[in-house]
């Protein structure tokens, strides 16, 4: 089934406008990546290109500079969602919860929202079973967490053309993957509806700095313009603002401090919530016609 299939096209201002609980204005998605990196394979993202410009394997450099991230960055993401009060969704690659059991079990500990994202950190298109693939990553994190994950998030957001009807099969209820609107929507498959939460490439640290390569301090910039011109539209109808974010990147010493100078702006505005994939999910449902 084609995309267009799946859900018809729909203007956000010819929508019944929704509404937050509380005369809320906007509704702020934080969502963590953390991703497991096979050594043996070309690394997911590169910081530091080959010299020769054709990939080595082992890749150290790269791969270490996303060990880091899980080694130090992680570190700095806890501390800052206590002091704040916030739980997060954890986009987490299964694999993850071996690897690095001791971050997946301070995630759980701190209780953030598990979201499926894949078994390892690669591309759907190269799956060998897909199906498998799915069904392995949901089992481990049901297993690990005790509670079987609602939501999915495709490595790199990549699907396939059979992709959400094997992820409503495998009991998956809400995804990341479709970021065309401010506001969730249901898409169908043959397998029942897919909710799509709005998550975003617009204010995540990978675009951001590993593509368009801009200083630390834009992600600020960048995400108060976002968070204001959304809260003053959320004086007509609800809004939600996700940031997406990966320890190895804004984890680093010299971008932590503007992820955190970002919560102290939205701290100072009244009518925010701080919501979790699964509470976007069920509000979402309460508010949509049938």
């Amino acid at each position: 089934m084609q995309p267009r299939d799946r859900a018809a096209y729909s203007a956000i201002v010819d929508r019944p406008p929704l509404r937050l609980p509380g005369e809320a204005r906007i509704a702020v998605w934080t969502i963590v990546n953390l991703e497991a990196w096979d050594i043996g394979k070309p690394m997911a993202r590169q910081v530091l290109p080959p010299p020769t410009g054709q990939v080595l394997l082992p890749d150290v450099p790269n791969w270490s500079w996303h060990e880091y991230g899980m080694r130090v960055g992680v570190w700095r993401f806890f501390k800052l969602y206590e002091r704040l009060g916030i739980a997060p969704t954890l986009s987490i690659n299964a694999r993850v919860c071996e690897d690095y059991e001791r971050v997946a079990r301070q995630a759980l500990k701190a209780g953030w929202e598990f979201m499926g994202h894949s078994w390892e950190q690669g591309p759907i298109h190269k799956e060998p079973d897909q199906r498998a693939m799915i069904h392995r990553s949901m089992d481990a994190l049901e297993r690990f967490t005790g509670t079987r994950p609602v939501g999915w998030l495709g490595p790199g957001l990549t699907q396939t053309l059979e992709t959400p009807e094997l992820l409503a099969e495998a009991g998956v209820q809400y995804i990341g993957d479709w970021v065309y609107d401010d506001e969730p929507t249901t898409i169908r498959t043959e397998r029942g509806p897919l909710v799509t939460l709005p998550y975003t490439v617009e204010l995540n640290d990978i675009p951001m700095m590993l593509v368009q390569h801009h200083e630390s301090d834009y992600l600020l910039k960048r995400a108060i313009d976002q968070f204001d011109r959304l809260y003053e539209e959320g004086a007509e109808r609800a809004k939600i603002m996700s940031i997406a974010i990966h320890p190895y990147i804004s984890g680093q010493p010299h971008r932590i401090r503007y992820l955190e100078r970002f919560y102290d702006h939205v701290a100072k505005h009244s009518g925010v919530l701080h919501w979790n994939g699964v509470q976007l999910l069920d509000w979402y449902r309460s508010q949509a016609p049938a």
